[in-house]
């Protein structure tokens, strides 16, 4: 779950998009990324960084590479991070999003003869935050009364073990990560004393993958996987009910319901839940390429198996009377388990016109891994006390259809080309898509005071919409770099029992988005000062819609960011601006009791980076 991270001296970024489930397995739905980082056998050298930007924000980092063999190479790097942040909790009048992080990575790399390759990577992070720049949808104010905050710690290793044999290879990849964090939340946001959580979780992952794969260049090639992963998950989550939670959330709806009120024996009241969530799975897969003339042809399939359990241990330590009776302290305790087996084909097919050109046409099936939200739990528990009290909201909690969703699936339709001409000036790639999924997992948010979000599964949805992206080099110093896309997703059938949202756009899926750079490159003749590089920027996206009743969205916004560069051999000096129309926009919402919040972009900021190559 370790998404935000920084990441030094990357070489290159490799782009898988569309569903990659059948060799990489569940969550691949949208795509891979490949990000490589420069190898200490190709490159030596010490690299220095340093930034300034608004909001006091400082970045350092620096690495340096060696090869004290000719078949060994070995590098270090290390990174830190300062900032303020942007936004401020007008209730307790400071910023709410500074940020401090750090981090260290070794790479290892030995090449003991022509066949055998061994590389392994040691990287560590540790991240602390405020939290969190949550507005009102209503009064656009962020102003809430108790701290949040979150801290992480991570460990990560990544071992690659390969070997090439006449015709065929084969590799073993194996990974471990473990991370640590905390969060803590005024999970009302409002100045208002409702409920607090603090949420500690502890994870250990282990992957395993061994693939074997054809060499050379003949007319079939072929590609067979085994693979593998552990995962134990740890997590406390005390929610602490404060007065006004108590008073608004439980003692008004008993009344109501009963025409009696609780009253409680302390204005706090914990809703504790502890979880082990550990789960395991193995895939096998196989892949096909076959070259005929100007066609290459491609197929595979994979089975992928995965079972999950949920140990939970909730208690509440209420003590309050009610009428003649008194409700105490009480636990519930279970365990759920889920098991998912999905085939996951796909088949490709590209005509290659020239060198510069071809055509292509797939077919692919996705799989996103079902699993249990853990985060309904308070809920559930607040349930139970009601329930205690007389008050059975119509219906009894089952735990299991609460917090258990299933896995979500698609198949997703891809037409496409690549092109260049005009000598290689003009490149780029245009795409045509349709996606069908079913149980598409949506995050919700129950009607009324309730304090979790739920993870549900869609009926049926569809999407389809295409991608044109340009790259243009007019003349030899100028490069332009233009992509659009257009997304039309909507429910093609869901019903929560209330409202029927057939026809409705699909939440978080922006219908537009929109990039176009410019980079002009000016040589000085002056051998200290090298070039001068002007670019010129604008990022768009939107509309999004941000429920499925389509009553709350960020419109189309853009972020115009220009930059000038002064680079040479060994520096390079960036002075930059982003956003500096200052454009408002909005990057996230959510609800809590019944009040909706969401957090906004980054304003307009400034910065200066200075590179040094040693």
């Amino acid at each position: 779950d370790d998404y935000d991270f920084d990441l030094a001296d990357i070489e290159r970024i490799e782009v898988l998009r569309g569903p990659q489930s059948t060799l990489y397995g569940r969550n691949t739905m949208g795509g891979v990324m490949n990000i490589y980082t420069l190898s200490p056998l190709a490159y030596q050298g010490t690299r220095l960084g340093a930034e300034y930007a608004s909001g006091n924000t400082l970045r350092l980092r620096a690495s340096t590479y060696h090869r004290p063999s000719p078949r060994t190479g070995v590098s270090l790097a290390a990174r830190f991070m300062h900032g303020d942040g942007f936004f401020t909790n007008e209730y307790m009048g400071r910023t709410c999003d500074w940020e401090r992080s750090g981090g260290a990575r070794m790479r290892l790399q030995f090449r003991p003869d022509e066949r055998w390759s061994i590389d392994n990577t040691l990287a560590f992070g540790m991240l602390r935050q405020g939290g969190y720049p949550y507005a009102s949808a209503a009064t656009g104010r962020i102003a809430y009364n108790d701290p949040c905050g979150y801290r992480r710690t991570t460990l990560n290793d990544g071992l690659t073990i390969r070997y090439a044999a006449d015709g065929w290879e084969i590799a073993s990849i194996t990974s471990y990560q473990y991370s640590d964090d905390r969060m803590t939340l005024d999970q009302d946001f409002l100045p208002e004393s409702y409920f607090t959580l603090t949420q500690a979780k502890q994870d250990h992952g282990l992957t395993e993958d061994i693939v074997v794969r054809s060499r050379g260049e003949g007319r079939y090639g072929w590609l067979v996987g085994a693979f593998g992963f552990y995962r134990h998950r740890s997590m406390q989550a005390p929610v602490l009910f404060k007065e006004d939670g108590l008073e608004h959330l439980i003692a008004d709806k008993a009344e109501q319901y009963t025409g009696l009120r609780p009253h409680f024996a302390s204005d706090r009241m914990a809703l504790d839940s502890d979880f082990r969530n550990p789960a395991w799975g193995a895939a096998l897969y196989h892949e096909s390429q076959l070259r005929l003339g100007r066609f290459d042809l491609s197929a595979g399939l994979r089975i992928d198996y995965e079972r999950t359990r949920l140990c939970y241990l909730s208690s509440t330590d209420i003590d309050c009377t009610f009428g003649d009776g008194r409700i105490t302290p009480f636990t519930e305790r279970g365990t759920l388990h889920k098991s998912f087996v999905q085939l996951l084909p796909k088949a490709a097919a590209v005509y290659r016109i020239d060198d510069g050109n071809s055509l292509y046409a797939s077919v692919a099936k996705g799989y996103k891994a079902g699993g249990f939200n853990t985060q309904m739990f308070s809920e559930v528990l607040q349930n139970s006390v009601m329930e205690r009290m007389g008050v059975y909201w119509n219906r009894h909690y089952d735990i299991n259809r609460v917090v258990a969703y299933k896995p979500e699936k698609s198949w997703n339709f891809e037409v496409g080309s690549h092109f260049a001409f005009a000598d290689g000036r003009i490149r780029g790639e245009a795409t045509l898509f349709y996606i069908l999924c079913r149980d598409q997992q949506l995050t919700i948010f129950p009607e009324g005071t309730t304090t979790g979000r739920m993870m549900t599964n869609a009926g049926r949805t569809r999407s389809f919409g295409g991608e044109l992206s340009l790259q243009v080099s007019p003349w030899q110093n100028l490069d332009i770099n233009a992509a659009y896309g257009y997304t039309n997703a909507k429910f093609v059938r869901y019903n929560d029992g209330k409202t029927d949202y057939k026809g409705n756009y699909l939440p978080y899926a922006p219908q537009h988005t929109l990039s176009a750079n410019g980079a002009w490159t000016i040589p000085t003749g002056v051998q200290w000062l090298g070039n001068i590089v002007l670019q010129a920027g604008v990022r768009c996206a939107g509309r999004i819609w941000w429920n499925e009743e389509n009553s709350l969205s960020q419109p189309f916004y853009a972020l115009v960011e220009v930059s000038l560069r002064f680079e040479q051999k060994h520096y390079s000096v960036d002075i930059w601006g982003r956003n500096l129309a200052d454009a408002g926009y909005n990057v996230f919402y959510f609800k809590s009791i019944g009040n909706e919040f969401v957090q906004r972009g980054r304003p307009r900021t400034f910065g200066i980076t200075l590179n040094i190559n040693l």
